[in-house]
């Protein structure tokens, strides 16, 4: 048995069977250990983004990490703006990054790079086997480490040697036992939380992670209704359970002055899974804190504690009803119907959503009238982009779908940010994964259109116009599409995107809708 064998042996036994693969010659021995282990499903992606983008959605579906397989530095680096995206959503994810023979790194070949460098601003445990025989052990700390609650992305670095070296056939894999629970609640931070409750007053309660999610997010909806406090959800967040008979925190806006205005008069803000609320960038002339200079800010928990246990624990000091607050159904959404427009698309993928439903929102400026719209859909799961770096959706609904096949995986998608990871349509179409991509087809980065006039760059000219322009050429969503092996059909309106998503969700496999705005 070689070093690659013991490694995906390690990884299986671990509790990791499924790899996001994107290889090189560095890593043909571990291809190779595939074959004589089972339990490992592997997926071959185009590009590296794609693999971690994927391994991302796989884990907020399943909590698990996947694998990622990437080649060298430059392997790694493509990767590492879906990675930036997993650890600001406290995502586990474990990469193996090959690597040159040890003894051929003094040589300086052409793709020698200083990989453990690249990989630690993104990664939160990174390590470089010596030898062999230390590669299984280094596989099984790897995933240790990416199961640190809330959840990491580590870098296991394999070089080639260490690969095909034999270990001789005495092994077994090492495991190393799985976190146990939650860090300890503090009970000071569950006194101070209710005392402030007691004079809610001007009080947000802000929920993050974990706690958008049942049973918690029902239990925040008690303790706000009980005590008249304000909930919030932070701008975005991993994983939303949302739609009809669930509980709908307000959504803390992405723009910096709708931000302020919604949490202007905050007197007090309790902080449950969430961190204090910033501007995702600077403003001239604009505060970088979100919240009123006087407001008092709590954490109740945080991310790596239990928001249930913390929640319940704030309704009993208060001698609250510890139990979920019920929600009405509320109006049926009925789809829209004549011109096409942001509005209407809203109401009808309300209308349309199949039931369990994973919606993968990366719609920018075309999505920030989706989330009202779809208030009393059918129950279902909306997953956001955490970490900021565009081109996360297609890998993530890769990924989603890969973890929860029974289920039909919504990506809403700018054109612009599409074209980072389109290589992901031919993965879904590969693996016949059940994906109904719709891209808003403005021709344009209309998200820079609106921050152009915030950041104070001045009257726009034609030369910096047309950065912002997808036109000349126009991108054919259709061809691009079915070039990679996915249905695909252009509408430009309503009668037409109904159609056509009703279809879609019940099609097998992946289907491409492009909406002409």
């Amino acid at each position: 048995m070689n070093g690659a064998e013991a490694l995906v042996r390690t990884l299986v036994a671990n509790g990791v069977t499924t790899c996001f693969a994107n290889p090189g010659t560095s890593e043909m021995h571990f291809l190779a250990a595939l074959d004589r282990v089972s339990g490992m499903r592997s997926i071959l992606v185009l590009h590296e983004n794609v693999a971690t983008g994927a391994a991302d959605g796989y884990a907020r579906m399943t909590g698990q990490p996947a694998s990622t397989l990437l080649h060298l530095g430059p392997g790694l680096v493509n990767g590492l703006s879906n990675l930036h995206n997993a650890g600001r959503a406290g995502m586990p994810v474990v990469n193996i990054v090959g690597d040159h023979a040890t003894f051929h790194r003094r040589f300086d070949a052409p793709l020698t790079s200083d990989i453990e460098g690249a990989a630690r601003p993104f990664c939160s445990w990174v390590r470089t086997s010596a030898s062999a025989e230390q590669v299984a052990a280094d596989g099984a700390a790897a995933v240790a480490a990416a199961r640190t609650r809330p959840g990491g992305v580590t870098c296991l670095i394999l070089p080639a040697d260490t690969a095909w070296n034999d270990i001789g056939d005495d092994f077994t894999p090492p495991v190393i036992p799985r976190p146990d629970g939650y860090a300890a609640l503090d009970g000071s931070a569950v006194d101070t939380a209710a005392e402030m409750l007691r004079d809610p007053a001007g009080t947000v309660i802000l929920l993050a992670g974990e706690a958008v999610q049942e049973p918690t997010l029902g239990l925040a909806g008690r303790l706000a209704a009980e005590t008249g406090a304000r909930l919030m959800a932070q701008t975005t967040n991993p994983r939303i359970e949302r739609g009809a008979g669930r509980v709908e925190p307000e959504r803390l806006p992405f723009p910096i002055d709708q931000a302020i205005a919604a949490l202007a008069g905050t007197r007090q803000l309790l902080l449950v899974g969430a961190k204090a609320p910033v501007a995702f960038f600077a403003y001239p002339d604009r505060p970088s804190v979100l919240t009123p200079p006087d407001c008092r800010i709590h954490c109740l928990s945080r991310a790596d504690q239990n928001p249930e246990e913390a929640i319940r624990a704030v309704l009993n000091a208060l001698g609250l009803e510890a139990s979920p607050l019920p929600q009405e159904q509320g109006p049926a959404p009925e789809p829209a119907t004549g011109a096409l427009s942001l509005e209407a698309l809203g109401r009808s993928i309300g209308a349309l959503l199949p039931e369990g439903a994973i919606v993968v929102d990366e719609a920018l400026t075309s999505g920030r009238s989706f989330t009202p719209a779809t208030r009393f859909a059918a129950p279902h799961d909306w997953l956001q982009n955490m970490g900021g770096s565009i081109g996360y959706g297609p890998p993530l609904a890769t990924g989603c779908a890969v973890a929860q096949p029974g289920r039909r995986v919504i990506c809403l998608e700018g054109d612009g940010s599409a074209m980072y990871t389109l290589q992901a349509l031919w993965t879904q179409a590969r693996e016949q994964l059940d994906v109904t991509t719709v891209v808003f087809a403005n021709r344009s980065y209309a998200i820079l259109r609106h921050e152009l006039a915030k950041v104070g760059a001045g009257n726009p000219g034609p030369a910096l116009l047309d950065m912002l322009s997808l036109e000349n050429p126009t991108l054919d969503w259709v061809k691009l599409a079915q070039g990679m092996g996915v249905e695909a059909v252009r509408v430009d309106d309503m009668a037409g995107f109904n159609t056509a998503f009703r279809s879609a969700n019940r099609h097998a496999g992946p289907m491409l809708i492009e909406v002409v705005l």
